[in-house]
C-alpha cells in the first residue's frame, strides 16, 4: 500500500518524526508505507553522517529488506568475525552465513543515504534546520516549536533523535549518565583490499576492532581503552593520532601498519545511560525509539539494528490499532523494552570480555580456541537470540 491509498490502515493520519538518523528515517518510511502522512524534522542543514562504520546483522537486514532496501546498496556482505589476541594470533574465527539475511559492513553515511532515499520515495516530507526548542503535549496531540520559531503540530510525535532527545527528557526527566572508565577512538584509513572480515584484537584493558568498507577502499578502526581520565561524550572530538598509537603500541599483526596510516582520529568517552522508563506518554501522542529509548554501548554492534527493529515494530503496532494509538504505543513498548534491555546488557558484558588480563585472558582464549576446533559454529549460535530475531515475520 502507498501513502495515498485510502485503504491503507493509517490513511488520513499524520505524524512528526524527530531526527533523520537510522531510527527516524526507517520509522518515517514504515509509517508512510502504512498510509500515514509524515513530516520528519532534522536540526542539521542536510541529511548526512560523520565518517564511521557500522555493522548490520540479520535482524536489521530483515527490516531493510522489508522496507524495500537491499542491504548490499548500503554495504558489503561480511564473511567472518575473527577474535585475535594483542599479538595478532587467531583465537577463534566465526564464519558468517552467506545465505539468508546476512551480515553487512557499512559506512554509516551510505546507510543514511539509502534510508533517506527510501523515506522520500515513500512520501516523507523532510524539513531541515528544525532544531527542537519546545515540546508541548496537548489534547489534540503534540506541538513542536523550533529554535527559529516555527511551529509544527500533529496527533503523534516520535522521538528518534538520540539519547539527548528533548522528547526523552519530556517523558522521563533529566538523567545522569556515568563514565564507564573507557574511551574510544575512531578513524578511517585507506583500504588495503583485505577480506570482508571484522577483526577484534583483544588486549589487557583495551581492544581494537577493524573491518573494510566500500569494497575495501576504506578501513574502519574503533579502538577502546580503559582509563580513569574522563573524555567528553560525542563522536566529533579530534585527538592526536600519536595518542592512539601510544595506547596500542604493544599490539602486533596488521595493527601497527594500520595505526601508522591514521591521519585524523576522533576520541570520545563511553558513557552508560539508563534505558528510558517511559517509552510513550500513555495517551497515544508521543513515543521514543532508537537511542532515545535505549542507548547502548557499541560492543555488540546493535545500535543501528535495534533502531531498525524499533521502527518496524512501532509502525506495525500503529497500523494494527489505527483507532487506538495509546494501546498501539503501549503494545510497542511492552514488546520492545525487554529485548532491548537484554541486548544492552550483552553489550556491557562484551566490554569486559574483550579486556581480560593475565591468566584470565589465557584461560578464556584457550577455551575459545578449543571450542573453535570442536564446534566452530557454537560461539555464533550463542547469539541466535539476537541475530535470528525477525520482527517482520
Amino acid at each position: 500500500m502507498t501513502a495515498t491509498d485510502p485503504a491503507a490502515p493509517l490513511a488520513g493520519q499524520s505524524a512528526l518524526v524527530l531526527g533523520a538518523g537510522v531510527a527516524g528515517l526507517a520509522a518515517a518510511t514504515a509509517l508512510c508505507r502504512h498510509g500515514a502522512q509524515v513530516a520528519l524534522l532534522e536540526q542539521a542543514g542536510q541529511i548526512t553522517e560523520v565518517g564511521a562504520g557500522l555493522q548490520i546483522s540479520p535482524n536489521g537486514a530483515r527490516v531493510l529488506r522489508a522496507l524495500g532496501i537491499d542491504p548490499e546498496t548500503a554495504g558489503d556482505r561480511s564473511d567472518a568475525v575473527e577474535l585475535r589476541d594483542s599479538a595478532g594470533r587467531l583465537v577463534t574465527r566465526l564464519a558468517l552465513p552467506q545465505e539468508g539475511p546476512g551480515f553487512y559492513l557499512c559506512h554509516r553515511a551510505d546507510l543514511i543515504e539509502v534510508l533517506a532515499a527510501a523515506a522520500r520515495a515513500a512520501g516523507t516530507q523532510v524539513q531541515l534546520l528544525q532544531q527542537v526548542q519546545d515540546i508541548t503535549l496537548t489534547r489534540q496531540g503534540a506541538r513542536i516549536t523550533t529554535a527559529v520559531g516555527a511551529v509544527h503540530e500533529a496527533p503523534l510525535v516520535l522521538g528518534a533523535d538520540g539519547l539527548r532527545s528533548p522528547l526523552r527528557t519530556r517523558l522521563n526527566g533529566k538523567s545522569e549518565p556515568f563514565f564507564t572508565g573507557q574511551v574510544a577512538w575512531r578513524a578511517l584509513i585507506p583500504g588495503d583490499g583485505g577480506p570482508r572480515v571484522a577483526q577484534v584484537f583483544m588486549g589487557p584493558g583495551r581492544h581494537l576492532v577493524s573491518y573494510p568498507l566500500r569494497g575495501g577502499a576504506l578501513r574502519n578502526i574503533v579502538a577502546v581503552q580503559e582509563r580513569r581520565s574522563w573524555a567528553a561524550e560525542g563522536w566529533n572530538h579530534p585527538d592526536d593520532p600519536a595518542a592512539l598509537k601510544a595506547a596500542f603500541a604493544g599490539f602486533g599483526g596488521p595493527v601497527p601498519g594500520w595505526l601508522d596510516a591514521v591521519g585524523e582520529v576522533f576520541l570520545w568517552g563511553l558513557f552508560r545511560h539508563p534505558l528510558a522508563e517511559h517509552w510513550h506518554d500513555g495517551a497515544g501522542r508521543a513515543a521514543l525509539l532508537g537511542d532515545a529509548a535505549h542507548p547502548t554501548l557499541p560492543f555488540m554492534a546493535q545500535g543501528a539494528n535495534l533502531a531498525l527493529e524499533d521502527a518496524w515494530c512501532l509502525a506495525r503496532s500503529l497500523a494494527r490499532r489505527p483507532q487506538n494509538p495509546a494501546g498501539a504505543l503501549d503494545s510497542y513498548a511492552r514488546a520492545r523494552a525487554p529485548r532491548t534491555a537484554k541486548v544492552v546488557a550483552a553489550a556491557n558484558a562484551n566490554a569486559r570480555n574483550y579486556h581480560l588480563r593475565g591468566p584470565m585472558a589465557q584461560a578464556a582464549h584457550g577455551i575459545l580456541r578449543a571450542a573453535n576446533r570442536l564446534a566452530p559454529s557454537l560461539a555464533l549460535r550463542r547469539y541466535d537470540w539476537i541475530y535470528e530475531h525477525d520482527v517482520t515475520a
